[in-house]
């Protein structure tokens, strides 16, 4: 089994369809959860607060700069996840199909790589 993360990314078009039919949306997402949790595939889900209570860290110059909000180029927003634990690739894209989403926004599939796999520091 690997893990895979499947990121909720909205622009501000999608979002706000999503909040239109907030009722419906998260009635459509319980439901997408309980069928994870009955295959035995969620690991965790976390929706994220609106971008604009948030901040930016920026490391590009010599010392960190904290700004509020998203980067004013930001077309497209991380807005949650869903952490599956699945036997490959192929099944957490079927997972990604089925997730509740309003018109336009997008599930970015990404595997999330073993302990065993990650670099070690040698002594």
């Amino acid at each position: 089994m690997s893990k895979y993360l499947l990121i909720m990314r909205g622009t501000d078009e999608s979002n706000a369809a999503m909040m239109a039919d907030i009722d419906e949306m998260m009635a459509a997402t319980r439901q997408f959860i309980e069928e994870t949790v009955k295959a035995g595939v969620l690991l965790a889900a976390e929706g994220l607060d609106d971008p604009r209570q948030g901040v930016v860290v920026d490391f590009s110059g010599e010392a960190p700069v904290v700004t509020d909000g998203p980067y004013g180029e930001t077309k497209e927003l991380f807005g949650g996840f869903f952490l599956l634990d699945v036997a490959s690739k192929h099944e957490a894209v079927e997972w990604a199909k089925r997730v509740p989403a309003a018109p336009g926004a997008k599930v970015e599939v990404r595997r999330v790589p073993g302990s065993d796999e990650v670099p070690q520091v040698s002594e």
